[in-house]
């Protein structure tokens, strides 16, 4: 039990009905899950608001009510407390309610469209290898050490993270490594979280059905540099045009990273082949069997961010070596009839296009690049055009396909991907709205040498339609498809 009062602490309160002197037992958001004398926080979300559950949690045994409008009902012997921002309060009262675990850690938080779930988890991975007791709050799991979690967002809600925060600290885990969504940081989900550093991977177009434009996307990412302490590092990609503009405001210690421009951290790739890569970092070489430019970025970024936390940089080097690809990303085996396959997350336009100049740098020319790769519902649907153009324009043949379509129709769609190629590409276009025929089918028309690319579900093992969720796993198809 704690006092409300001490869970309250840097919550912006504008107005108290009751007793912030009492003791709560736990804070909850979700009223289903209120028990007696817990603190139940209303949030205004974007589906159901929280406000018309106040009743429900009084009546479970909540013993306060933090809300952003007190209700016209009352209750005797409950403390209300009007808030001005209930997304901001749950995440200062989560951390408080934990005794503020992040400051009994090294936190690092990455963000960025594309790269962030494989920066924090090569970073989790290396800083294990070095010894270390380690933390990961990611798209693909929670790791607390080495105890597995899984996860349902790329950054949970604020009580989530601040729960496995407390969790790491109890088992004496120095580093974690963070996602953080722009979504996250909209909605208030990491603060009151104190960063011991922040990366910025890149910026391209993506979530503007949430965002609405690109500047407003761009800015979001860039709070999280914004409240940055001194004594923190802010680590940017100098190569990307908005690169600089996360460090305009931000207190932090400001470093670059980049491939092409002058950098604090500066990687050159040597050599490129499907099994690996062959790098020069800090006038060092290495070999990784991580490929293509994408990776030389992801595999900087970890560099610097690990230098920057302590470690020797040749020790760096060596780990970095040893690094596994992350599954899903760029995840790949060769057929016994000499068939690549190719799983990757690549969910927008630039990451495919990522994707597919990696693959095209690669080729000798003689082998075909079948690209199957859908968009999914209820998201940007402005991206499925320029999707549809970059698949056709830069493979010998794409199938169209489902993509999670949630509530959307998958045909309608497609329709919109097909909506983007080019009259010259159309002959190259397949649609087959079933997933995993469009796999089969790609399998079917590949020969010996072909490179076959799964684009857009990377690590996802499931398949989610009009709510139902059903097992499915890319790199699994492919697999049975071409030991078929």
């Amino acid at each position: 039990m704690i006092l409300l009062k001490d869970i309250l602490y840097g919550v912006g309160i504008s107005a108290v009905n009751g007793d912030t002197n009492v003791l709560v037992n736990q804070v909850h958001f979700d009223s289903r899950k209120v028990g007696m004398d817990d603190a139940f926080v209303a949030i205004k979300g974007l589906v159901t608001d929280g406000h018309k559950y106040i009743q429900n949690a009084i009546h479970q045994g909540a013993v306060a009510i933090v809300c952003d409008e007190l209700p016209e009902l009352i209750i005797n012997g409950v403390t209300y407390v009007k808030v001005s921002n209930g997304n901001h309060a749950l995440a200062i009262m989560a951390s408080n309610y934990y005794g503020v675990p992040s400051k009994n850690l090294k936190l690092v938080g990455v963000t960025g469209t594309n790269g962030k779930t494989t920066v924090t988890s090569l970073l989790y991975s290396l800083f294990k290898k070095a010894g270390y007791k380690v933390g990961l709050i990611s798209t693909i799991k929670i790791l607390v050490d080495d105890t597995e979690y899984p996860t349902t967002h790329t950054t949970p809600d604020a009580l989530t993270i601040n729960t496995y925060l407390h969790k790491m600290t109890e088992v004496g885990v120095e580093y974690c490594f963070m996602e953080v969504s722009s979504h996250g940081i909209h909605q208030k989900r990491a603060e009151g979280l104190f960063f011991t550093g922040a990366i910025f991977t890149n910026l391209s177009h993506d979530h503007l059905d949430y965002h609405k434009t690109f500047a407003a996307y761009r800015d979001c990412k860039k709070e999280l540099f914004d409240g940055l302490p001194k004594s923190a590092f802010a680590l940017t990609n100098l190569d990307d045009k908005n690169g600089m503009v996360m460090l305009q405001n931000t207190k932090a210690k400001k470093r670059t990273y980049a491939l092409k421009s002058f950098a604090d951290y500066r990687a050159q790739i040597l050599e490129n082949q499907i099994n690996g890569q062959l790098l020069k970092i800090d006038e060092n070489e290495l070999w990784s069997k991580l490929i293509g430019d994408f990776n030389a970025y992801n595999l900087v970024a970890i560099y610097a961010a690990a230098d920057l936390l302590g470690l020797e940089k040749l020790e760096i080097l060596r780990l970095i070596s040893e690094l596994e690809n992350v599954d899903g990303r760029f995840q790949y085996f060769i057929s016994k009839e000499k068939i690549t396959a190719i799983v990757d997350y690549a969910h927008t336009p630039d990451a495919l296009k990522n994707v597919l100049t990696t693959i095209n740098t690669l080729r000798t020319g003689n082998e075909n690049v079948i690209t199957v790769v859908g968009c999914g519902g209820d998201r940007d649907k402005s991206k499925r055009p320029v999707m549809g153009h970059i698949a056709s324009e830069m493979s010998n043949q794409v199938i169209f396909t489902a993509d999670n379509p949630r509530s959307e129709s998958p045909t309608a769609i497609i329709e919109e991907m097909e909506a983007g190629v080019e009259p010259q590409n159309a002959k190259k276009v397949l649609s087959i709205e079933n997933r995993r025929q469009a796999i089969r089918t790609a399998c079917k028309l590949a020969v010996p040498n072909d490179i076959i690319l799964i684009a857009g579900k990377g690590h996802e093992t499931y398949q989610e339609t009009n709510g139902l969720r059903v097992d499915f796993d890319d790199y699994k198809e492919v697999k049975t498809a071409l030991k078929g």
